[in-house]
């Protein structure tokens, strides 16, 4: 696979490369980053030929979007393509504070969903950005809030898009059901599954992959490692954010055992496995330094053989 080769994001006019860097990290995920090490992030991606990078106000209460941002705006609008999240605003004394942002802003995340917090939220991303647009919104994270986003948010969204402010409707989330209902309403372009469709997890392959790759839907993977366990499986590794119970990590660590077998680094088949569904058209991975962007390339890149899906399943690894 070509990880650098630019595809339509489904039946959108947005182009993006294979491989897209995901920029919570650079929010200061878990450890603190800071300002130098975050710009040599994006702009290593950018050499290496990366040209979709994706952020959220979430990230880092805003960090990651002021990080992001004056480096791509030094870069011709067109040649690439970025997307960020509604759903939350940034607020003193926000409700939905996350311990595992290392870099304090002062603000934090609340939830807003309403068609005029949609408005709110890009316009203050935006600014944040230094940027005139994004290419791609996502609802994020609307598990606890399914009618207002269907009622208020996702309008809104269709609404942007048709008035040429962005030019795809999205919605991110670390689930596949409620995703699921999302593609039904017939307003999205894309959807970004994160976790969902990994080694360690498939169960975006029951329903929701075959919808989208019925509705024309494109799907971008996301949280391909889990949050960390298959990039290093050991214990004390995350599985989806929080210590990864033993069981997973025996599992990871048989996974790996067989990629060895054939000669392929477990991170390189944990990023490329979301493209064995036609479904998936990007996978995004995260990185927090210009060696991650580097090593994320080199095995989005390397050849994995497809007798390695085959014995995964056959020893009943994966589905």
């Amino acid at each position: 696979m070509n990880p650098l080769e630019q595809v339509r994001l489904g039946r959108t006019p947005v182009r993006v490369t294979r491989l897209g860097l995901g920029m919570a990290p650079l929010g200061g995920l878990y450890s603190p980053v800071g300002e130098q090490a975050a710009r040599a992030t994006v702009e290593h991606a950018w050499r290496l030929g990366i040209r979709f990078f994706d952020t959220a106000p979430l990230y880092g209460y805003g960090l990651s979007e002021r990080r992001a941002g004056p480096v791509l705006a030094e870069r011709p609008r067109e040649s690439f393509t970025l997307s960020t999240k509604v759903g939350r605003l940034l607020r003193p004394g926000g409700s939905d504070a996350q311990d595992i942002w290392a870099e304090p802003t002062g603000v934090t995340p609340v939830f807003d969903f309403s068609a005029a917090g949609v408005r709110r939220s890009y316009a203050e991303s935006l600014d944040r950005l230094g940027l005139e647009r994004a290419d791609v919104l996502h609802l994020h994270d609307p598990d606890e809030h399914f009618g207002a986003a269907v009622g208020e948010a996702l309008p809104a969204l269709v609404d942007l898009r048709e008035q040429g402010r962005i030019s795809a409707v999205s919605a991110g989330m670390n689930q596949a059901a409620m995703l699921a209902d999302l593609v039904r309403t017939g307003g999205l372009d894309a959807v970004l599954m994160a976790g969902r469709f990994t080694l360690l997890d498939q169960s975006g392959a029951g329903e929701l992959l075959p919808l989208c790759a019925d509705r024309g839907v494109a799907v971008i993977a996301a949280g391909v490692f889990n949050s960390g366990l298959l990039a290093d499986p050991r214990p004390g590794a995350t599985f989806d954010y929080a210590p990864a119970d033993q069981h997973l990590v025996d599992r990871a660590l048989a996974i790996r055992r067989v990629c060895r077998r054939h000669g392929v680094p477990l991170r390189a088949a944990a990023i490329q496995f979301p493209f064995t569904h036609p479904a998936v058209t990007a996978v995004l991975v995260g990185a927090r330094s210009p060696d991650e962007v580097g090593d994320a390339v080199a095995m989005a890149g390397f050849a994995v053989p497809g007798a390695l899906w085959a014995d995964l399943r056959s020893e009943g690894l994966i589905t």
